[in-house]
């Protein structure tokens, strides 16, 4: 099929090489303009510019696509080339952009969309990492005819995947790009065969997975163990939970639910054992192991390994989201 693509990070690249790798006629790959990142904040392509150059597909790299925006050069440039190029249908994941109507009644088989959650639940801008920290027991794939709502377009073709209680939000992504790049490749055979039939979003269950925020990094003590755990397995491999013990922050990788006896009578964030097997956290009725950490400027460590470079000590007390820890109960 003649196609356009658009889609920005590493899950959208995934499912541009195998429409790739099927034979498709991409005519066209729409990808975010280069931004700065890494040490030093150079000017970095996407993941998707880098397959594209790689090869050799056209590409367009447009700041906005409203012709009544802020670039309506940029837009107007990109509708150019759109329409030149008469593709059948548009696959969209994780592009970044809004679509205008003008571009999404552009192709004979319209704009598809690969989301990553089981819509209606987690629409939105971070669906993976919600799914992780709301503790969802499942998630999945929604190839979805896109409208003008957000994420609210007829679904064509849905796939579920079960969340392991260790599932990061990193793993659960690799595993959800993989199924999303072999179910765009059975849509648009589908859509070559006339066979596809989209169904409307149920009314109920609709959520909202509001994109993550630095912010929210910082590890609150005060909550109950398998929540930070939770926190922690959906912030990796970013922004990371992070923690203050004896001024200094430390990322935390992994952590797992113990079953070590809480200290009600101890403050919530207090180091209660130590030991190759992880440092166990005082949390509200509950304890936490943390089982990988990262010193600033250092890589992550198993818990064992860090421990061998580190002072701390039982007793000693992490601080909850930035605050000075709390009075030790009469």
């Amino acid at each position: 099929m003649k196609l356009i693509f658009a889609g920005t990070p590493e899950f959208a690249r995934v499912a541009l090489e195998h429409l790739y790798d099927a034979g498709h006629d991409i005519t066209l790959v729409l990808t975010q303009p280069d931004r700065p990142g890494g040490r030093g904040l150079k000017l970095q392509a996407s993941a998707v510019k880098q397959f594209a150059l790689q090869k050799n597909l056209p590409l367009c790299q447009p700041r906005s696509l409203r012709l009544d925006g802020k670039y309506p050069e940029d837009a107007a440039a990109a509708r150019l080339a759109i329409e030149g190029d008469q593709a059948e249908v548009m696959v969209v994941a994780a592009y970044g952009l809004i679509l205008p109507e003008w571009l999404l009644a552009s192709f004979k088989h319209g704009c598809l969309n690969l989301h990553a959650s089981v819509l209606p639940r987690w629409r939105g801008a971070a669906p993976i990492h919600r799914a992780v920290e709301a503790g969802d027991a499942e998630t999945g794939i929604t190839l979805m005819q896109m409208d003008a709502g957000l994420d609210t377009g007829a679904m064509l073709l849905v796939e579920k995947l079960p969340i392991t209680p260790t599932d990061t939000a990193g793993e659960l992504h690799d595993k959800l790009a993989l199924l999303g790049a072999q179910m765009i490749v059975r849509t648009l055979a589908l859509a070559e065969a006339g066979l596809l039939a989209p169904v409307k979003q149920p009314e109920q269950g609709v959520t909202y997975a509001k994109k993550i925020d630095k912010s929210e990094a910082p590890i609150d003590w005060r909550q109950p163990a398998d929540v930070i755990v939770r926190r922690v397995l959906a912030f990796n491999p970013a922004p990371g939970a992070s923690s203050t013990v004896n001024s200094e922050t430390l990322k935390i990788w992994r952590a797992e639910v113990s079953t070590l006896t809480p200290q009600a009578d101890q403050p919530t964030g207090q180091i209660l054992a130590l030991g190759d097997a992880g440092i166990s956290v005082n949390a509200l009725n509950s304890v936490v192991t943390l089982t990988q950490l990262q010193r600033a400027g250092a890589k992550r460590l198993a818990a064992g390994e860090f421990l061998r470079g580190s002072p701390l000590r039982v007793g000693d007390c992490f601080l909850s989201t930035n605050l000075q820890p709390q009075a030790t109960s009469p």
